[in-house]
């Protein structure tokens, strides 16, 4: 009998803590699940949003250009680079020519000056060479494509030249994809024309090109260009990858890069006077990253200067950006060879190490800087103004901004960056400089960098940072006590990295992107200080990357954008015109419990923008109290980046697989309530003016 008591007593006190526990487990539950009210002081505006808040940074990387924004199909099409036949293989090893060299005997002109002279001493269809292009040649059925060679015929009754585009089978052969012959050769240089329309569709054709009859022919300038370009210009840009761009309403277009400005010395920097004028007189130049990893060695990588600083300009007009020129300091890549140009004339005093450079000074880079400068925004009747309207640009491309050197660090930078900025400021008073803070966001060499740029009263201080996803969201908070009186910062290189920095297994997953979008809520909440960002690297070849992660990815017929890319264009076209302040539930820091937030008044939509991250595995209800706003709609539109794998990333076989979806909510009045989906960012636009 007691036996039984007992253990209906003990059964009681079990049964009497399970449900205590449950009544806990639950008031947790709907703690956690409570709204958490986040303050939008509507009526407090603080700074404006800088026009140029969101940007985009290219760099010649990844086969960005050549390969990729520029659409020329030839690879090495003036036998310029280093090794002549880069990109060019002889059909059945050349067996069918008598003799195939590469010569520079009487070429078209000095700055082109090597071509290809075939000799076949009988007529033979094997008598040529072919061209991969850049990891093939992506072509599309029915498109047109304008093929372009200078030919001149020598000793023998060489008749024609034969204009293949197949794609590779076995051996030599290939399914045609469409063909053109060449008549009418001359003993003199001369340019010929054809158009090919293709009859199929191929990612990886090559162009093939056969001698008719037997002799000597001079081959040099072979050009194969899709019509089909943005805007249809002539010497235009890959359609599918400017229209992503001009998508995200970029406020700036920083060119052309990034460690390719620098060069590996300064005999291979960046020279952009040597990228205008007639496109066959370009000469080409070893890209600084052709070797520079050893998970992707790429010697093959050049640059043709196709897209230079005239079409540059023209790309930041056709999508609404600033142009953000970068120039030399008189730098090479502190990675490298750190060479260095003297700070006075090549024949006074030695500021460093300037073997390969010592012919140049500091000067030269600053005439540059001067000259880049009247290219863009001076008359036509100036010597550098007229050149930009020799190419068919007489109005000025209105410069504002310039950037001296990149990610240079230490004294060697700063005792060349004060001359550099002094002169130009001299001169353009008005033009704003940005100035660089090393490649690490902290440090000795940063700070003392950050100090004494605060102490020249620099315009922009370019600060850099590729860390882990976690970084960014405890970095969060990392400009909110910066000096609102110093230099404004520009982000200008950023992007989280899955595995580590450099890393050749970086993905572009969501953990990565929704990171990046927590830490620029608090970009936007100090848009006081800091007026431009941008992530890098912009553009990646599927084939022929160097550095991963990577903004946009494609091949040669297809593109796409990555969670980040959706991360970007949220943001920037939802920049507004006024930052908001914004106050955390219970006073909390932004991104305390994983929630991140930041507003903006969008004066022009009548719009209240608020941005919000949930980096949670949970739904997570707010309320937003927009103190002090009047003149509310009643349907507010949410637009919503969400995924419940933090691994999940796009891909050119499923482009859309992580993609922004829209949907409306009610307002119904200044106090707005809205659930956040599980990792994810939601950009939310409620009508109401402040």
């Amino acid at each position: 009998m007691t036996s039984k008591n007992n253990s209906h007593k003990a059964q009681s006190i079990v049964c009497g803590a399970l449900l205590l526990s449950a009544l806990a487990s639950n008031a947790a539950l709907a703690q956690n699940t409570a709204p958490g009210t986040i303050t939008v002081q509507v009526n407090k505006p603080g700074a404006s949003i800088a026009k140029t808040m969101y940007g985009l940074f290219f760099e010649d990387i990844n086969f960005a250009a050549d390969g990729g924004l520029y659409p020329e199909l030839v690879k090495n099409k003036s036998f310029e680079t280093d090794e002549k036949l880069v990109g060019w293989k002889g059909i059945n090893g050349a067996a069918a020519l008598s003799t195939y060299t590469i010569s520079s005997q009487q070429p078209i002109s000095a700055t082109n000056n090597h071509f290809l002279r075939m000799t076949a001493t009988t007529a033979s269809a094997d008598a040529g060479f072919t061209n991969e292009g850049f990891r093939g040649m992506g072509i599309k059925q029915d498109a047109e494509y304008t093929f372009s060679v200078y030919l001149r015929r020598g000793p023998g009754n060489a008749s024609g030249l034969i204009v293949t585009l197949e794609e590779p089978g076995r051996g030599n052969t290939g399914q045609v994809l469409g063909q053109t012959k060449i008549t009418g050769l001359t003993n003199e240089w001369k340019k010929y024309t054809a158009v090919i329309k293709a009859s199929g569709t191929a990612p990886k054709a090559r162009l093939k090109l056969t001698m008719e009859g037997a002799g000597t022919l001079d081959i040099d300038v072979v050009s194969l260009f899709p019509k089909d370009t943005w805007q249809n210009r002539e010497n235009g840009l890959r359609p599918d990858l400017v229209q992503l761009l001009k998508d995200m309403k970029p406020g700036f277009l920083r060119f052309p890069g990034g460690c390719i400005v620098e060069g590996r010395t300064l005999e291979e920097r960046y020279q952009w006077k040597e990228t205008i004028g007639d496109v066959a007189s370009r000469k080409p130049l070893i890209n600084r990253w052709n070797t520079e990893f050893r998970h992707k060695f790429t010697p093959d990588y050049y640059q043709s200067f196709g897209l230079g600083f005239f079409e540059y300009f023209q790309l930041s007009e056709d999508i609404g950006a600033e142009p953000l020129p970068i120039l030399n300091v008189g730098m090479a890549c502190q990675f490298n060879s750190a060479e260095l140009a003297p700070i006075t004339t090549a024949s006074g005093p030695n500021a460093g190490n300037t073997a390969g450079g010592a012919d140049l000074s500091l000067d030269t880079f600053i005439q540059d800087a001067l000259d880049l400068v009247e290219f863009a925004n001076g008359s036509t009747s100036s010597p550098w103004g007229a050149k930009r309207a020799a190419m068919g640009h007489p109005a000025p491309f209105n410069l504002k901004y310039i950037g001296v050197g990149n990610e240079q660090w230490g004294p060697q930078y700063l005792e060349r960056y004060e001359p550099f900025a002094k002169a130009l400021k001299d001169k353009y008073p008005n033009i704003q400089i940005v100035s660089s803070a090393g490649p690490s966001p902290d440090g000795d060499l940063f700070t003392k960098a950050s100090k004494r740029l605060g102490e020249l009263k620099a315009d922009f201080v370019d600060e850099h940072y590729y860390a882990k996803p976690d970084w960014f969201r405890q970095n969060v908070g990392r400009y909110d006590n910066y000096a609102r009186t110093g230099p404004k910062i520009f982000a200008g290189e950023y992007a989280a990295q899955s595995v580590n920095t450099g890393n050749a297994e970086n993905k572009n997953t969501w953990d990565c992107a929704i990171s990046e979008a927590a830490f620029m809520t608090g970009l936007e909440r100090n848009a006081d200080v800091v007026r431009m960002a941008s992530y890098a690297p912009l553009f990646a070849h599927v084939d022929a990357w160097q550095w991963t992660p990577d903004l946009i990815w494609f091949d040669n017929l297809k593109s796409y954008g990555t969670p980040n890319y959706y991360v970007q264009k949220m943001y920037a076209t939802n920049a507004g015109t006024t930052m908001l302040p914004v106050q955390m539930p219970n006073n909390a820091k932004n991104g305390d419990a994983n929630l991140f937030a930041s507003a903006v008044a969008d004066d022009k939509a009548g719009d209240i923008i608020v941005k919000l991250v949930n980096y949670s595995t949970d739904a997570r209800p707010v309320k937003l109290n927009l103190a002090g706003a009047k003149k509310m709609g009643k349907t507010g539109q949410a637009i919503v980046l969400a995924s419940n794998d933090l691994q999940a990333v796009n891909s050119l076989q499923e482009p859309m697989k992580l993609a922004p979806k829209e949907e409306q909510f009610k307002v119904s009045s200044t106090t707005v309530s809205y659930t956040l989906a599980p990792n994810s960012f939601t950009v939310l636009r409620i009508p109401g003016k402040r």
